[in-house]
């Protein structure tokens, strides 16, 4: 299942991505929301094995101030809600967030830091992404 705030990226990949994508979104095994996914995550009874979260510049840089919620003490604990044991979240940041690394421990998680390489390639810039087990 997937979430997405912007109807129109949705149809961007419906549309003009899809060969990029290998027509992944039209897969009978893919549920597209479109909708908030702090809003989906608090509605579902489902427990999922994974969480990857790509919402808005990450954990700080935050350019719509209703997503630090989502980074937050209560954000955190109502997604570990919604993992099943041995369940995985992943966070894709822009920037490196020690602040973020703590509140994902407080939270229950074995957190770790990767960072990895912008466009795929070594010598460019660096995003990190935050990987909490439960």
């Amino acid at each position: 299942m997937c979430a997405e705030i912007v109807r129109e990226v949705v149809e961007w990949n419906r549309g003009p991505l899809a060969p990029l994508t290998g027509g992944s979104v039209t897969d009978p095994r893919v549920r597209i929301e479109t909708a908030d996914v702090a809003a989906v995550l608090r509605s579902t009874r489902t427990r999922w094995d994974a969480v990857l979260l790509d919402v808005d510049n990450g954990p700080q840089a935050l350019t719509r101030k209703a997503n630090h919620a989502l980074y937050g003490e209560a954000g955190l604990a109502m997604i570990k809600g919604t993992l099943r044991g041995g369940g995985v979240l992943a966070v894709w940041s822009a920037d490196r967030d020690r602040g973020f690394e703590r509140r994902l421990r407080k939270a229950g998680f074995k957190a770790e830091s990767v960072d990895v390489p912008a466009r795929g390639k070594a010598g460019g810039p660096m995003h990190t992404i935050f990987v909490g087990r439960v």
